[in-house]
């Protein structure tokens, strides 16, 4: 799985938006990945901020390049669509699985 941070520092939208696009061309590209995993933080105003917005939107518009988009609050071993990502890519550590965090989205690419 390749992470990226584009919550941290906080960014324009378009720079958030562009950093996302040359991470998904990385994976994309590699013979080895297919997992995206994007930390866009969840905002200080406890309902999202906007990186999580634009983040969230950018994926929405290009799901059909995308195999699964899950979401953080989902990213369980009892969600079916983590299970089946998991099963296909591989049981890798990963401590954000099944934390119901809200701050990042896992992008499982074509």
């Amino acid at each position: 799985m390749y992470t990226i941070d584009v919550a941290h520092p906080a960014r324009p939208a378009e720079s958030v938006e562009q950093e996302v696009e040359a991470a998904w061309h990385h994976v994309q590209r590699s013979k080895t990945l297919r997992l995206l995993k994007v930390i866009h933080g969840y905002g200080s105003s406890g309902k999202g901020g906007s990186t999580r917005t634009v983040v969230r939107n950018w994926a929405f518009a290009h799901r059909q390049h995308l195999r699964a988009i899950i979401e953080g609050e989902r990213y369980s071993l009892f969600d079916s669509e983590t299970q089946v990502v998991r099963l296909t890519c591989g049981q890798y550590p990963d401590a954000d699985l099944g934390t119901d965090n809200p701050g990042f989205l896992i992008l499982w690419i074509h």
